[in-house]
């Protein structure tokens, strides 16, 4: 199946200059975003405990908040998720380790008294301790930075340098443009979402070594050729498997957003994010990164 016919020519090196504004827009907001408003850390990096529940009554979060009251965690957060008529929520509170082996009992407790036990449900119960946490957001984080320098070394042993520096401006051009996201909608950053931004990083580089391969058979046929009609040549030849790639895998992360439940819901939405933004910069990032530090050939 193609999407392109065979043998067209798209001139992206045209859009380069306007790829490079708007990436550059979109990276310093994200990282300003970053820095004032912060991430919304999920339990796995903030400590604490998170209680899924299911009510099988009609229950709004103002009435599920006055019933928390008694028990002191009248400030604790307090989310609705699925369908408004599903009843459902995720209570997240701030507990030391002593107190997390009784907080879930006594938000039961607490509800039943309120809406009756018999249509309260305790669904899911996670506890993190704040030393683990800590823990887990620093390896987690850092895991981000030893894949990001891996592939560079990588790269710049299987092509060149110029090559190796366009694609890890193509890595963290992702990486940083979701983390962004994650700050401006206020989702929760957690370890799956990590692994998310892991796998973004694995994805846009299977797509920017697919255009470098191709980049260099061009160049070893090319004789005296221009680099920059080169690079157009190149992306056109292999846009139709990058589009066709892209779209199943969003089509089936899409899904999993839609259906996956809420325990991998930010995950989906991770991976729905970097393949859109992973598409993007294997074209319009990488490649004129490459233009940039290369001399015409």
């Amino acid at each position: 199946m193609e999407l392109i016919k065979p043998g067209t020519q798209i001139n992206f090196m045209k859009f380069s200059k306007l790829a490079f504004s708007i990436s550059a827009i979109l990276i310093v907001l994200s990282i300003v975003l970053i820095a004032t408003k912060g991430l919304n850390y999920g339990i796995d990096f903030a400590g604490g405990t998170v209680v899924q529940i299911k009510f099988n009554t009609d229950v709004k979060t103002d009435a599920v908040r006055d019933a928390l009251a008694p028990i002191g965690l009248e400030n604790a957060r307090i989310q609705s998720i699925g369908a408004a008529s599903e009843n459902e929520f995720i209570v997240r509170t701030i507990t030391s380790a002593d107190e997390m082996h009784d907080i879930s009992s006594e938000i039961k407790t607490a509800l039943g008294e309120a809406v009756g036990s018999e249509n309260v449900d305790i669904r899911r119960v996670e506890m993190v301790g704040s030393e683990v946490s800590e823990d887990l957001k620093q390896k987690g984080f850092l895991s981000l930075f030893y894949a990001c320098m891996g592939i560079l070394i990588y790269i710049w042993v299987r092509f060149e340098l110029r090559f190796s520096i366009g694609a890890i401006m193509a890595l963290i051009h992702d990486v940083l443009i979701t983390v962004g996201i994650f700050s401006i909608t206020g989702r929760e950053v957690t370890l799956p979402v990590v692994a998310a931004l892991l796998t973004i990083i694995g994805y846009s580089l299977n797509d920017t070594i697919v255009v470098f391969d191709r980049i260099r058979e061009n160049m070893k046929k090319g004789g005296s050729r221009e680099l920059k009609p080169l690079l157009n040549t190149s992306i056109s030849q292999t846009l139709s498997r990058t589009l066709l790639t892209s779209l199943t895998t969003f089509i089936v992360v899409l899904f999993l957003f839609l259906m996956g439940g809420s325990v991998i819901n930010n995950f989906a939405f991770a991976m729905m994010i970097g393949v859109i933004v992973g598409t993007y910069s294997s074209i319009f990032v990488a490649s004129p990164v490459l233009l940039l530090f290369s001399k015409k050939e």
